[in-house]
């Protein structure tokens, strides 16, 4: 873990959280979703996630436990940081209601459908409680792409990719609502906008908290906590999302492409 690293990783971290200002952009000035690009996309995403998270991040995690407590103890903690990152992101979604979710799909030709009067201040509530859920979802985001550029730089580039594109359809979920209820575009932008800055708050937080007190113990734990929030991200977000959008094979192209791509670059350059 090199200090070099350091901007970069808060570098990475803000890209990733503020490209969900991208899907605003693309909801108001494109006329059509493309959907066999967001199929692709996601199902790129999940496939650089799901690679990364089980064949580089799990066995770093395991090693650096195993390093610090020995093979039986390392191998169980690892193991249970695993399924605690997995449980962490699982509870956070339970608090989320489901008709705010920011997994509800949403197309930008929704911007062009006319609303009533009477449902704008319940649109305006649904975008703002969106954009909450998506900043309480994005922080363990931050934080995992923190934690990961930290220690290989190699490994969180593409995770920050993975996240940047995986957050465009989330701009879009925040930003329509809010533009339905106000007419304005401009506040529907930076609501959506604002709602990736929980990912480089994450990055804060692993940086004041983990990061002055890290060590083999404490980076095993949180690596593989963070294995198994991506694992989640992907099973739970990515995957549907991209079927969603109706392009079922495209996504499983896009998943094997996007393993295909993660194991070619650890070879390359871890």
């Amino acid at each position: 873990m090199t200090e070099e690293n350091l901007l970069l990783a808060f570098l990475l971290t803000l890209f990733a959280g503020l490209s969900t200002g991208i899907g605003s952009i693309l909801a108001f000035f494109t006329k059509q979703t493309n959907i066999k690009f967001l199929s692709l996309a996601l199902g790129f995403s999940a496939g650089v996630m799901i690679y990364v998270s089980l064949v580089e991040i799990f066995s770093k995690a395991k090693a650096a436990l195993v390093l610090s407590y020995g093979g039986s103890v390392g191998n169980w903690l690892t193991i249970a940081g695993f399924f605690g990152g997995i449980f962490l992101i699982g509870l956070i979604d339970k608090f989320i209601p489901s008709h705010e979710n920011p997994h509800e799909i949403h197309k930008v030709e929704e911007v062009q459908e006319l609303t009533s009067f009477d449902k704008k201040r319940k649109l305006l509530r649904t975008g703002l409680f969106t954009a909450l859920a998506i900043g309480i979802h994005n922080f363990p985001e931050g934080l995992a792409t923190f934690v990961a550029t930290l220690k290989d730089s190699s490994i969180g580039i593409p995770i920050a990719v993975a996240i940047a594109i995986h957050n465009i359809p989330e701009g879009i979920a925040v930003s329509i609502p809010i533009f339905y209820a106000t007419n304005n575009k401009k506040k529907a932008f930076w609501y959506s906008f604002l709602s990736g800055l929980a990912e480089p708050i994450g990055a804060l937080v692993g940086y004041f908290i983990l990061y002055q007190f890290m060590s083999d113990s404490i980076f095993g734990l949180v690596f593989s906590s963070v294995a198994g929030i991506m694992i989640y991200i992907s099973i739970d977000e990515l995957l549907p999302s991209a079927e969603k959008y109706g392009e079922h094979h495209l996504s499983i192209f896009g998943l094997i492409i996007g393993m295909i791509v993660m194991a070619i670059s650890l070879v390359l350059f871890v």
